[in-house]
């Protein structure tokens, strides 16, 4: 098939390689100049199953309302704030039922334990180097946050995820840079987890996709779909006008937008932009630095080493102006980095800040599928766990879309389970 694809982050990036690699004709179109240059830009880098949740889950709506307005709350509500956004947090409320988070979450780590295996796969396969290190230590500052991840931690066993919980002198022994002042309850061990760069993978990728006949047009941007030819693209470069493009099958790949991009055609998707942060710096001195992912409980915050940089991610933001950075969070990401690591970075110089827009369902997983619309396909609305999902749902989608059955079972991860 002569295929399309909206949008160049990671997760089309990974649907570009497998379509193509299957055999189709793929044309990706991006409306920046390069891959992976909006959510998948400055990601925290984890690739972590164990830690891959739905936001929504018993009890949160009472934890956000109770932490809304503290100087570090995990998350956060921008303003002004727009009607859809507003619908999108009353459908995350809905969904924090015990029986819906339960389905959800089983839905994402089967996902993502899929995902991390293909994603060692492609890498021995192909060769890939990039910055990457095993193993993901969750820190836990007090006994009640211990008690609550425990009682987490049957579920992740059935799923098949390794963990060990851990003392915290056992957490030093895992992270010998951990502050030695910082009293905590105590730590999960994740050793199949890991940290990996989520830009530099995207971008090797990205040539194997070019080898293999992979088309990526730059500063394209796609108008809406046509209800009449949806396969039938409207494609902008630049300042220019539109020309028609002609296609078998478009697959939406892109953040936020494409819910514009949907709406003429019936498909009403519930996505809503919730921002993260991160701030990375050139490590000062290797012996203080992480030496892969630790993940603080409390405030959200990832704190990830790659190659010669630290990187310290978090916040959750919806609503406000997508150009308006928000100074609490940035200070939130410092105080963790400083809580847990104060020496292990140069925060001068070569700094970058970054906010990224994660295109985000209410109830947690992404839409991997058909759309219900003849030759428009989705692989939409994976939030903040993109880079932890974006393999295994490229993979999957390529296999629906190339008349094969896929290796893992899709329940749930389809328009159906959105009443769509």
């Amino acid at each position: 098939m002569k295929v399309a694809i909206v949008g160049a982050g990671i997760v089309g990036v990974t649907t570009a390689y497998e379509l193509a690699a299957s055999g189709h004709e793929v044309t990706v179109f991006e409306r920046r100049g390069a891959a992976a240059e909006e959510t998948s830009f400055a990601n925290a880098g984890m690739v972590a199953p164990g830690y891959v949740t739905p936001w929504a889950a018993p009890g949160m709506p009472a934890k956000v309302l109770r932490e809304l307005w503290r100087p570090h709350a995990a998350v956060r509500l921008g303003w002004p704030m727009a009607w859809h956004e507003l619908r999108w947090i009353a459908a995350w409320w809905r969904a924090c039922k015990p029986p819906v988070h339960a389905a959800n979450r089983a839905r994402l780590q089967r996902l993502a334990l899929y995902s991390r295996d293909r994603l060692h796969g492609l890498s021995a396969e192909l060769r890939l180097e990039y910055d990457c290190s095993p193993g993901v230590l969750v820190l836990m500052r007090s006994e009640k946050e211990r008690q609550r991840v425990m009682a987490g931690v049957p579920l992740l066993q059935e799923a098949g995820v390794r963990l060990e919980e851990l003392t915290p002198q056992q957490a030093r022994g895992v992270e010998p840079a951990l502050a030695p002042a910082r009293d905590f309850a105590g730590a999960l061990h994740l050793p199949d987890d890991g940290v990996a760069n989520c830009r530099q993978f995207a971008l090797l990728l990205k040539k194997e996709a070019q080898a293999l006949g992979a088309q990526f047009e730059f500063h394209s941007t796609v108008k809406p779909l046509d209800s009449g030819s949806p396969a039938i693209l409207q494609v902008a470069r630049g300042d220019g006008p539109p020309t028609t493009r002609a296609f078998d099958a478009v697959v939406l790949c892109g953040g936020v937008d494409a819910a514009a991009l949907l709406r003429p055609v019936g498909v009403q998707l519930p996505l809503a932009a919730v921002h993260g942060y991160s701030v990375s710096a050139p490590i000062a001195e290797p012996l203080n630095a992480p030496r892969s992912g630790v993940m603080d409980e409390r405030y959200k915050v990832a704190i990830t080493r790659l190659g010669q940089r630290v990187r310290v991610a978090g916040g959750a933001q919806i609503g406000g102006r997508a150009d308006h950075n928000r100074p609490d969070v940035i200070r939130t990401l410092y105080k963790v980095l400083q809580d847990w690591f104060p020496a292990s970075a140069r925060l001068t110089g070569q700094m970058q800040q970054w906010k990224g827009a994660r295109a985000m369902l209410p109830d947690g997983p992404p839409v991997v599928g058909a759309s219900g619309v003849p030759g428009v396909w989705l692989n939409l609305g994976h939030g903040s766990s993109g880079w932890a999902l974006s393999c295994g749902s490229a993979r999957a989608l390529a296999d629906l879309m190339s008349g094969r059955t896929p290796e893992i079972d899709l329940e749930g991860l389809d328009l159906s389970r959105l009443g769509l």
